[in-house]
Order: C-alpha cells, then structure tokens, then sequence
C-alpha cells in the first residue's frame, strides 16, 4: 500500500512561515516509524530518526550529534576537546549508512564548534557542544530537528528511551555500517552511583555522577552505547514527539556489568544554550492534552499516524554527497 500523501523533498524555513505561520514551524521530534525492541542494537530505518547527524573529521565518523534547528546541532564536547582545522569539519544529515550515504543526504561545513566551558575532559561536568553550520539545511523526511526539554520535564527512573549510533567502534560495524537502535531505561542517579562503585577497580575518588549527568541502560550490561556512538541522542518521547534528553559521554568500557551508560544532561544547560540559539523553543509536557501542532506540516501526517511504507522505489544510492 503507497502512501496517498506526495512527500516533498525539503521546506525550506520562508516557505514553511508563508504557508502555515510560526505555529506549524514545530517541525521536532515528530514520530515517523513504529519502533521495535549500540552493543546488541538493531539496524534504524530510513527517516527512523532523522535528527541524527555524522560529525566527520577528513571524511572520517568520528562522533554523533542531534539537529536542533536549520543551523545548529548538539554534540559533546570531548569530541572536540583537541578542536582542529574547522574546514577539515562536516556534517552530514539524512544518512542511515556510513558507506551508503544515499541520495537524501547533505554533508554541510561547519561555521563554529562551541563546546562548553565547564568540560575540563573524561567524566568530567560540561561534556556538551554546539556545532553551527555554515549554511542553513532544508528540512526534508530524512532530515528534521529533535525538541530540547524544558527544565520542567522528568525522565523518572524506569522510563524507557533510546540511543542511536554508529558504533561499537566504527570499524567494528558490518558494512555498509547502518546507525543502530537500542532501548534503554533511564536509571536513577543514586542507584548509577551505586553501580559504579561496585566492583570498582579504582581506589577513591571513584568516578562520580555529576548533576548535569543521567544515566541509561543496564546493570547487567551486555547492551549499551559505545566508541563512535560519542555526541549522538538519547532521546525520549514527551507526549507525542521525540525529545533529546541526553548526549553520549561515557561509560567504563561498553556494555559492562554494573557500569550502565552515562550521557550529558540536557535539562541542565538550557540556559547555555539558549545563549547562542535565542529562539530555540523548549517543550514543556502539559497534562491532559493531546497535541496536533506537531509537524503540521504539507504533505505531512500527524504523528499518532503510521505511514504505510516508503516509496515504492528508491533512487539509487551513491558515495556522492550532496552539498548542505
């Protein structure tokens, strides 16, 4: 069965304003493919995720990141604790295989990596950036913004959320080196302290959980986030769309007992965000209400519909990448 809806292939931002006003520009986080059940993950989709973002050094993964708006992007900051030549930069948007990239792919310069300037490096506070673009990208299926949590949203214990990534360790990954899913359930920050203390191999200071951290995963290990997954979403429905509430950072191995991942906390860095992103919205979960403003947008269903399947035929994919 196709889908009765002509999807286009980008809206570009004075378009979106033109046709529906600022109400409908919350195009984020909006839910696109049923999910099923990056150590033990399962391969993504396409248009799955499609806030997740390449940041390549020389044409090389190096780290993952989560589109926010046209021009920016969240990342951690020990991605860049060592920041280079940023012509030697790129992100590319709109890709579900590393070695594939697709004809829906844009690879975009990079204007300014701001990482923040708490990070002092491994495990320590701060461990977040910003990454702006040198040119602005179009919305399309495959590319779209993830909604930032307010400062009001809880991620309780238990809840269950998802990491996306390249890794275990790029090279590692089967070509043609598809981003990967995992579920994993938010653990409370007493318990994460706990776990990391046991068994520990070093003598104190131990590894501590700051407050600007949260962790996800397992005690029992065998699946979590790992090299490569670096600067990628952890990421939770609110409601009816998807929210960024975490950046990979660290962990003690991968998939280890006991040492569950743990991932920078959005909540915590509104303020600095909002610093160089003024208009940048912020979801706050309200009780008792159904939201149909999200992604609103032409040629668009709301998110409590499933789309019936791709297109019938795809275009051939190839190693070219389009410019942003």
């Amino acid at each position: 069965m196709s889908n009765p809806h002509t999807k286009p292939g980008a809206y570009p931002l004075s378009l979106l304003s033109a046709v529906c006003g600022l109400p409908c520009l919350r195009v984020c986080g909006r839910r696109h493919v049923s999910l099923t059940r990056i150590v033990e993950g399962n391969d993504t989709k396409e248009e799955e995720f499609p806030w997740q973002a390449s940041v390549q050094w020389k044409g090389v993964h190096m780290c993952g990141a989560s589109l926010i708006n046209q021009e920016w992007l969240i990342t951690a900051a020990h991605c860049f604790y060592q920041l280079r030549n940023l012509t030697q930069y790129r992100v590319v948007l709109g890709i579900l295989q590393l070695q594939n990239p697709g004809p829906h792919s844009r690879a975009c310069p990079v204007q300014r990596i701001i990482p923040n300037p708490n990070y002092a490096g491994q495990t320590t506070s701060g461990d977040i950036a910003l990454i702006q673009l040198a040119t602005p990208v179009n919305f399309s299926d495959y590319i779209l913004p993830i909604c930032l949590p307010d400062t009001s949203i809880r991620f309780p214990p238990g809840k269950e959320c998802w990491v996306t990534g390249w890794g275990p360790g790029v090279v590692d990954l089967p070509s043609p080196q598809t981003l990967q899913k995992l579920q994993v359930p938010i653990i409370d920050t007493k318990t994460c302290k706990s776990l990391y203390r046991t068994n520990g191999v070093n003598r104190p200071p131990y590894r501590d959980i700051q407050d600007d951290m949260i962790c996800a995963g397992y005690a029992e290990g065998l699946r979590d986030a790992c090299n490569g997954d670096s600067g990628g979403p952890m990421m939770c429905i609110v409601g009816d769309v998807w929210v960024l509430a975490g950046v990979v950072s660290w962990g003690e191995g991968c998939a280890i007992k006991n040492r569950p991942g743990v991932y920078s906390r959005l909540t915590s860095y509104q303020n600095w965000i909002q610093e160089y992103v003024p208009n940048i919205e912020f979801i706050k979960e309200s009780k008792g209400r159904k939201s149909r403003d999200v992604a609103n947008i032409i040629g668009q269903k709301h998110p409590d519909e499933v789309w019936a399947s791709h297109a019938a035929s795809a275009a051939v994919s190839t190693l070219v990448l389009l410019a942003c």
